[in-house]
């Protein structure tokens, strides 16, 4: 029977994104908690989140709530997430 290795890949979270989660609600720190797991466990593309979406090569975003969104860069053939921005959609960088 052949060995089934589980990839995990490592969720890093930019500066700015770490100073704009103190800003936000608590509900919205604990889904991005969720999704930064999520990310974590099954790679960039995250289909259960609303209005998740593809932005170009590598990058993708989802809406945390009504009003607030993540956005991260996948390289292919990596195992590195980096999470750019969390926050307002309306100041989203897409």
């Amino acid at each position: 029977m052949m060995e089934q290795r589980i990839i995990r890949y490592e969720v890093r979270v930019t500066k700015k994104v770490q100073k704009n989660l103190r800003k936000l609600p608590p509900e919205v720190v604990r889904r991005f908690v969720v999704l930064a797991e999520q990310l974590r466990d099954r790679g960039p593309v995250a289909h259960d989140w609303k209005n998740y979406g593809k932005l170009g090569e590598g990058r993708y975003h989802c809406h945390l709530a009504y009003s607030y969104s993540a956005c991260w860069t996948h390289e292919k053939g990596t195992i590195t997430i980096e999470v750019y921005y969390v926050g307002s959609r309306e100041n989203a960088p897409y």
